[in-house]
């Protein structure tokens, strides 16, 4: 560990001037390789879906996929072939047959609540996809199905890619002093609303929420399934929100069409703070008397030039400090991949009552809460204020 006075991160003294209400909570570890790998079955087979029968196909020593339950006998087949698993017409059947410790809930949005509850209600826990509910209130009315039951969890990755894991870890170490404002333009709506809600360390208060779009002409060379040929550019739509989360908190979201696949737009992220700020890579922060400093996050990348370990992500530095180190090091997964692996691994050992919840399903209902204002301002031209809701008064 770097010595922070000669890093110039601030001291313990600074550190620890930030406000507790404000405190940003540290990424989940991945848990320890438990006696006997958890179970788990699957409600779906979308794209989604794959990536979690994939990944514990990949960790046989922690994960076993049990079984999964679609709605149509030949869907059941297909599944079946896939994944090597026994494939059932109903949640009900899955769990009956094969008693996972945890089902994951990969279906269509509107389907999601209902199936959720129902299991919960057979005495189930849940990894549910994101949203939980598809609008303010399906997310009500499933929090007073559910939620004090506390057995849901939602697969929110994003502050579990690694550069963005890296960078909480800075502003948790205070780094940049107290969090201020979180700047996002990469990905949309209540996953945007998670890395600035997660980094600001915000909780479940009154949001005032301004939105404006925009049309412009832009090229779509790619999408989910690759290359398009589209050599043309059409019209395409940007919103840029506001958050003004009280206590001078603030958030910015800026989302083009598509701008997850689209790699004519970058990727940006902003994090201002009381003693500095982060954009993407680089941080500049007070390094004490008549003295700013200025760093970067360090990938180590295995597998370039002449290292022959093979292509993988090693670990994140910050001033020759490791902020993240890779905890599936060997198994060649993309940034996505880890950060789908950390919180199913995650979710497995709270599944068992051996970790935190990663990911619980009021912060979930808060961030879609958020998203849905957003969408809703941008449709009025007027601000919306979000009210605290029963998921954030308990």
């Amino acid at each position: 560990m770097s010595d922070p006075a000669a890093s110039g991160a601030p001291t313990a003294a600074a550190a620890s001037a930030v406000p507790a209400a404000l405190a940003v909570p540290a990424v989940p570890a991945v848990p320890a390789v438990p006696a006997a790998p958890v179970t788990f079955g699957i409600v779906g087979r979308g794209w989604r879906a794959d990536f979690f029968a994939r990944l514990a196909a990949l960790l046989p020593e922690r994960l076993t996929l049990v079984g999964a339950a679609v709605r149509r006998a030949d869907a059941a087949e297909e599944v079946a072939r896939r994944w090597s698993v026994p494939a059932y017409l109903s949640p009900a059947e899955l769990i009956a047959k094969q008693h996972p410790d945890f089902v994951v809930v990969c279906v269509p949005w509107p389907a999601t609540p209902e199936i959720t509850a129902a299991l919960v209600g057979d005495g189930v826990r849940v990894l549910a996809e994101t949203p939980p509910a598809p609008d303010a209130d399906g997310l009500r009315a499933l929090w007073a199905r559910v939620g004090g039951r506390e057995m849901v969890q939602v697969a929110e990755q994003y502050l579990l890619l690694p550069g963005h894991a890296a960078r909480r870890e800075l502003v948790r170490r205070g780094v940049i002093g107290q969090p201020t404002s979180v700047q996002v333009s990469s990905t949309h709506g209540y996953h945007a609303v998670s890395m600035i809600r997660g980094l600001l360390g915000a909780g479940f208060g009154p949001v005032r929420v301004t939105a404006s779009q925009f049309t412009a002409p832009l090229l779509d060379p790619l999408n989910r399934d690759g290359w398009t040929g589209e050599e043309t550019p059409k019209d395409a739509v940007t919103t840029l929100a506001t958050f003004d989360f009280g206590d001078g908190r603030s958030g910015l979201y800026d989302f083009t069409d598509n701008q997850w696949h689209n790699r004519l737009r970058l990727r940006r992220i902003l994090v201002r703070g009381s003693l500095g700020e982060l954009a993407d890579d680089t941080v500049v922060r007070w390094g004490g008397p008549r003295t700013v400093l200025r760093s970067t996050i360090v990938r180590s990348q295995l597998g370039h030039d002449l290292n022959l370990d093979g292509h993988d992500t090693e670990h994140l530095s910050f001033d020759g400090d490791v902020v993240w180190h890779n905890p599936f090091a060997g198994l060649r997964l993309m940034d996505e991949e880890i950060a789908i692996a950390t919180l199913l691994t995650a979710t497995a050992d709270w599944a068992r009552d051996a970790g935190p919840a990663p990911y619980p399903l009021a912060e979930a209902c808060q961030d879609h809460l958020v998203s849905l204002a957003v969408d809703q301002a941008a449709a009025t031209g007027s601000g919306v204020v979000t009210e605290v809701e029963p998921w954030g008064s308990v």
